[in-house]
C-alpha cells in the first residue's frame, strides 16, 4: 500500500523526488529512486497512467500493427476463405483488442507503483520555483508538492503546423488516427520518418491507397541503405505511392476530402490526411521560466550525460529531451537519471540504443552501417540471411526480409547488425547480446547450435556467409 502522505503545513506535502509523468521514462526514475529509499511522488495529467506511451503511441499503435498483420497473414494463407469484410472497419474497430491492452498495462504499472509505495497525484503540474511544484486537479483543487529534486518526464505529442486545421474531421496527427471512426479509400500520410513509414504499411495492409509524402531524398537515411532500400521497394511492391523531396504548400479541406498542394506543382486528392511530421516536447505551461529553464523550438529540454538540466536539482528523460524518442530508451534515460540523483558513481549514459520500427515487417538494428564503416576506412565484410530460404520463415510464410552482419575482416569482431523482416526486433538481441560480449566475434555465430526450424538461425547461415567471403 502506498505510504501515508506526509503533510508538512497546511496543504503542503514533502518529498524527496517529485517525478512529472508516468511514462516509460518517469516510471524508469521513479521506480530507481524509490529503491534507492526516496520519498518520490509522481504526477500525471491523466486519470490513469502509463503516459503517452499507453494510451496513445506505443501500445495502441502496436496493437494495430499486430491486428493488420494477422489481417495479412490470413488473406495469405490458402487454408483460409478470403474475407472482404475487414476492408470495411474503422480504426476504432480495428483498435478494440488495443484498449483491453491499454487497461492491462495501466493495471500492471499501478500495482508497481503500490508496491513501491509511490505517491501518484493526476492533474496539471506547474513548477512554481526549485522546489515547489503545484498540481492542479481537474476540478480546481490545488495541491503543493515540496521537491529536493525534480525530474521532468512529461514525453511529446505530435507537432502542429499553424497552418493546419487538426480540429477539422479528414486532418489527423499520430494521436488523433486512433480515433479515426469512419471508413476511406485513400490517405496522404505527411512526413516519412518512422511514424509516417509504420502507418504507410499499417494503411496499405487495411487495402487503402497511400500516398506517403517524404521531405527527404530517401527513406529513413539513418538505416543502412540497403535495408532502407529494402523497405521502399516493400512499401511500394504494396502499393505506397511514395513521393520525395516534397513540401506542402496548403492543403484544401473539405467535407468528404482533402486537396494536398505541394510546393512542386502536384495536387493529391485523397479522404483523409494523416501528419506525422515531428513532434514537439510536452514542457509548456509547466512554468520552466520560473526555475530559468528554456526549452528549443520544439519544446525539449537540454540535458547534461547524467540527464541533469542547466538547474542543478532537475533532471529531464524520455521525449522531452528529444533523441532517440523510444520507449526502450526512454525507461533506461529514466533509470539512468535516478541512479545519478540518487548518488550512484559510473552511471553510463544511454547509448547503445537499438533501433525499432514496427513497419510491417519490422526493421530494427544495432551498431555501425556499411556508410558509416566506409567513411570510417574500417576493413569490414558482410555476411547476409534471406529469409526466403529459412524453413521457419518457409512455414509461417514470413518470407521476406534478410539479416545483416557487418563484421571486421582481421578480427571478425561484429561491427553491426541489421534486420529487415517478421520479428525483427526480436531478432536483433541475438546480435546486441554478443557485440556486448567478452566473445564477440563471428565465429560465436558459426559454433553456436541454434534450433531448427528458428528465425534465429539466420544468424548461423549469415554468419558462415560471411566466413566464405574472407577465403
Amino acid at each position: 500500500m502506498p505510504r501515508k502522505k506526509e503533510v508538512v503545513s497546511g496543504n503542503f506535502v514533502k518529498y524527496d523526488a517529485v517525478v512529472l509523468g508516468s511514462g516509460p521514462a518517469g516510471e524508469g526514475a521513479a521506480m530507481k529512486l524509490a529503491k534507492a529509499g526516496k520519498r518520490v511522488a509522481i504526477v500525471d495529467m491523466r486519470e490513469q497512467l502509463g503516459g503517452n506511451c499507453t494510451h496513445v503511441g506505443t501500445i495502441p499503435s502496436k496493437a494495430l500493427r499486430q491486428t493488420v498483420s494477422s489481417i495479412i497473414r490470413y488473406q495469405r494463407d490458402p487454408m483460409f476463405q478470403k474475407v472482404g469484410e475487414w476492408k470495411h472497419f474503422t480504426m476504432k474497430q480495428v483498435l478494440r483488442n488495443a484498449h483491453k491492452v491499454i487497461q492491462q498495462q495501466v493495471d500492471t504499472h499501478s500495482r508497481f507503483y503500490d508496491r513501491n509505495r509511490i505517491d501518484i497525484y493526476h492533474g496539471r503540474a506547474y513548477i512554481q520555483d526549485k522546489s515547489t511544484v503545484l498540481v492542479f486537479s481537474p476540478d480546481g483543487v490545488k495541491e503543493t508538492l515540496i521537491f529536493k529534486q525534480l525530474v521532468i518526464a512529461t514525453g511529446s505529442r505530435p507537432y502542429h503546423p499553424d497552418s493546419l486545421d487538426f480540429n477539422h474531421p479528414r486532418v489527423f496527427d499520430s494521436d488523433k488516427i486512433l480515433d479515426l471512426d469512419y471508413s476511406i479509400q485513400k490517405i496522404i500520410i505527411y512526413g516519412a520518418g518512422v511514424i509516417g513509414c509504420e502507418y504507410a504499411s499499417i494503411f496499405i495492409g487495411l487495402d487503402h491507397k497511400v500516398d506517403l509524402i517524404n521531405t527527404q531524398q530517401k527513406l529513413l537515411s539513418y538505416l543502412d541503405d540497403e535495408i532502407a532500400d529494402a523497405l521502399s521497394y516493400h512499401l511500394r511492391e504494396q502499393g505506397v505511392l511514395i513521393r520525395h523531396n516534397e513540401q506542402m504548400d496548403y492543403l484544401e479541406t473539405h467535407e468528404d476530402h482533402v486537396v494536398l498542394h505541394l510546393l512542386s506543382g502536384k495536387k493529391i486528392k485523397a479522404d483523409a490526411i494523416l501528419w506525422c511530421n515531428g513532434r514537439s516536447g510536452n514542457t509548456d505551461g509547466l512554468g520552466l521560466e520560473n526555475v530559468g529553464l528554456t526549452p528549443n523550438s520544439r519544446g525539449q529540454l537540454h540535458v547534461n550525460e547524467q540527464y541533469q538540466t542547466d538547474v542543478e536539482n532537475i533532471y529531464a528523460a524520455g521525449d522531452v529531451i528529444g533523441w532517440p524518442s523510444l520507449a526502450s530508451a526512454a525507461y533506461d534515460q529514466g533509470r539512468c537519471a535516478g541512479a545519478n540523483m540518487s548518488g550512484e558513481e559510473h552511471v553510463k549514459p544511454v547509448t547503445d540504443i537499438p533501433t525499432g520500427i514496427y513497419t510491417i515487417p519490422e526493421i530494427s538494428s544495432i551498431g555501425k552501417t556499411e556508410q558509416q564503416l566506409t567513411e570510417e576506412k574500417v576493413p569490414y565484410e558482410v555476411g547476409q540471411s534471406s529469409f526466403r530460404y529459412l524453413a521457419r520463415a518457409q512455414i509461417t510464410g514470413d518470407t521476406v526480409g534478410e539479416l545483416k552482419i557487418l563484421f571486421h575482416r582481421d578480427t571478425l569482431e561484429v561491427l553491426g547488425i541489421h534486420c529487415f523482416g517478421n520479428n525483427a526486433s526480436e531478432i536483433v538481441h541475438i546480435g546486441q547480446a554478443v557485440m556486448n560480449s567478452s566473445n564477440n566475434t563471428l565465429k560465436y555465430f558459426v559454433e553456436t547450435t541454434f534450433n531448427y526450424p528458428t528465425m534465429a538461425e539466420a544468424y548461423r547461415v549469415a554468419a558462415l556467409n560471411g566466413m566464405n567471403r574472407l577465403f
